[in-house]
């Protein structure tokens, strides 16, 4: 089968590699589309924890079962499923454990024609999705709904605010508080992202490299009940500045580095800090069925061919993406 593999740091190869062949409670997947993340750039620059070269990558993946290792039900065979790409994440719906891993690293992940995968990662494919769309789903979706409900707690009715608009997991976030009645309000350094945010249905935006953003929010529309960050740094401190006292604010990464924590203005003001970390098993439950409840369809910024994948990375690296980018094997 051809696999997309980095045989080492910032290195991209299109590859012939054997068959998985799938091992006692798994089944092989054909794959008709993935999807990439941030955490694919960051593996092939060598940056992600325990990362080990030559490595196949790629977490977010739909496509046809054609195969059932021992003791699967062979009724799942030719059936259309998505992949759940959280890994043992234990019993505890509060936090992962310590087993916990991401498909795609150390695992063999999506890039790829072919995957073998326990049965207990599928669920069926969304009928009202496109391969593409199904594809685009699982790791962002999944980020966003713990994000947005199990961690922030969103009610309807409160006002959102959403950083750095374009990205997956920002878009999905962005989808399922208006689905749950929530006002929106985004970020971005690009014009173009928020206006095209808002013919999604967010209120308005404000442009984060304007030092007085945060003020101009806290005067108009209001602060927020619920900021949902992943960029971190630098900028982290306004987030703090346009929350709401008694407000939450939940951060799921740190693309801008680490940040310098107004200490006092976060106990003064009760200000909730939430950080969270992909899904459990009860998470990705409740976000497909929401995403089927509400139909909800994920924004695509672009599709590659497998052969093309190494275009796609660098898309990713520089940010120019505005939704999830497939790859299509």
């Amino acid at each position: 089968m051809r696999a997309l593999q980095f045989p080492a740091v910032n290195q991209t190869a299109l590859v012939d590699l054997p068959e998985p062949v799938p091992a006692a409670g798994e089944v092989l997947i054909t794959l008709r589309a993935a999807a990439l993340n941030h955490r694919d750039v960051w593996i092939r620059a060598g940056q992600y924890a325990g990362v080990t070269f030559p490595c196949v990558v790629g977490s977010d993946g739909a496509g046809v079962v054609t195969a059932a290792g021992g003791g699967v039900d062979t009724a799942w065979v030719g059936r259309e499923v998505i992949l759940f790409p959280s890994f043992s994440w234990g019993d505890a719906q509060r936090a992962q454990g310590p087993a916990f891993s991401i498909l795609g690293l150390p695992r063999q992940g999506t890039l790829a024609e072919k995957i073998a995968v326990p049965v207990t990662q599928l669920a069926p494919k969304p009928a009202h999705l496109s391969w593409e769309e199904a594809a685009a789903l699982p790791l962002a979706g999944l980020t966003a709904y713990r994000a947005v409900f199990s961690r922030g707690n969103l009610q309807p009715g409160e006002r959102v605010l959403i950083s750095g608009i374009g990205g997956g997991v920002a878009l999905f976030a962005l989808q399922f508080a208006l689905a749950a009645g929530a006002e929106v309000w985004v970020t971005s350094s690009s014009a173009e992202k928020i206006a095209r945010a808002v013919a999604l249905g967010a209120r308005g935006g404000f442009d984060y490299q304007d030092a007085g953003w945060a003020a101009q929010a806290v005067k108009a529309p209001g602060p927020f009940d619920l900021v949902i960050d992943s960029a971190g740094g630098e900028g982290f401190p306004r987030l703090i500045d346009a929350t709401v006292s008694g407000g939450r604010v939940v951060f799921f990464g740190a693309t801008r580095g680490d940040s310098v924590l107004p200490v006092r203005k976060v106990y003064w003001r009760q200000i909730s800090l939430l950080g969270t970390t992909m899904g459990s098993p009860a998470d990705w439950a409740a976000m497909t069925a929401f995403v089927e409840r509400h139909q909800l369809r994920p924004v695509l910024s672009e599709i590659f061919s497998l052969a093309r994948a190494e275009a796609a990375l660098e898309l990713m690296e520089r940010g120019g993406q505005f939704g999830k980018i497939v790859v299509k094997p």
